[in-house]
């Protein structure tokens, strides 16, 4: 990680820090099937707007999560890529994906 700050004691708080956003976690479960292109980010990013999906790669860029290719070619092709890092994350992502299945059936059940 490249940030220059001084990490909280906590595990989770750290894990927060870095990725307690909604779109950070959406982003990381598109690169987990690969590289990916601006583009192909914002599509797949309902809602998102190009500025705050530019921020959130720039920061997650910075803390070592993912890597920017940039191509010199015109029109400009940027490439985006988990890092060794970021692809630790996987587990996290399975997990949360495994809660949100089993919450949404037993809402469902209740029904």
């Amino acid at each position: 990680m490249s940030l220059n700050v001084i990490l909280p004691p906590c595990p989770v708080e750290i894990t927060l820090m870095l990725m307690g956003d909604r779109w950070k976690v959406l982003i990381v479960r598109d690169l987990l099937t690969g590289t990916k292109r601006f583009g192909e980010l914002k599509k797949s990013l309902n809602g998102i707007s190009q500025k705050v999906l530019t921020q959130h790669l720039r920061t997650m860029e910075k803390n070592g999560l993912i890597s920017r290719k940039v191509y010199a070619q015109v029109p400009p092709k940027v490439e985006y890529t988990l890092t060794d890092v970021g692809q630790s994350l996987k587990q996290v992502h399975d997990a949360m994906l495994a809660w949100g299945s089993a919450y949404k059936s037993k809402q469902s059940a209740n029904k």
